[in-house]
């Protein structure tokens, strides 16, 4: 064969120091130049950042809710913070859909009753023990609810469309997600028969 006539030269002593390199590294007696160690940190941070955003791309998080039997969530980018639902003041004159306002975190926050907006069944006022406050833009308002369940995260695959409504997605055991842009907020909320 040609090939064997060749002869490859491998320079050993690039090699041994390499590896005499690699040994001290591991037996702790040489330390990583603060370049390299800034760059292989680089590097994984990197790594991490990309994955991270690759997951947050197919996942939705969202703050899970229950109000007049049904479940709902809204994204958790425009969740505020969640307050018992105590000391909400009437508003004489008020829409029905507004519950009240109170005072939340030094501001007056109105909050919504879904059950009036989305026509769903529901008892009284005791039945609403939370209120989760939400921010669209630069209006912040509540949404009064039964219970809270958490933050869950719904794969993007799982979500299919909603019945018509304010509404962004259904989770396949029926959890709704909200539009809170298409819900309107206290100033607007739905127009009658949505």
């Amino acid at each position: 064969m040609p090939g064997d006539d060749a002869k490859v030269e491998i320079d050993y002593s690039a090699l041994r120091r390499q590896l005499d390199e690699a040994n001290a590294l591991l037996e702790g007696t040489q330390k990583v130049s603060p370049e390299r160690r800034r760059e292989v940190l680089g590097a994984r941070a990197r790594a991490l950042a990309e994955s991270r955003h690759e997951e947050r791309q197919e996942v939705l998080s969202v703050l899970a809710f229950q109000v007049g039997g049904e479940r709902y969530a809204v994204r958790i980018e425009h969740v505020d913070h969640v307050l018992e639902a105590r000391g909400i003041a009437s508003l004489p004159g008020a829409p029905r859909h507004v519950l009240g306002a109170l005072v939340s975190r030094s501001r007056v926050v109105p909050v919504l009753d879904l059950r009036q907006l989305l026509g769903l069944e529901g008892g009284g006022m005791s039945d609403l023990g939370k209120v989760v406050v939400v921010e669209l833009g630069e209006e912040s308002f509540g949404l009064a609810a039964e219970g809270v369940e958490g933050r869950k995260e719904l794969p993007r695959t799982e979500l299919s469309q909603p019945p018509p409504g304010p509404f962004l997605f259904l989770t396949q055991d029926r959890l709704t997600v909200l539009d809170l842009e298409q819900l309107g907020g206290p100033s607007g909320a739905l127009p009658e028969g949505e």
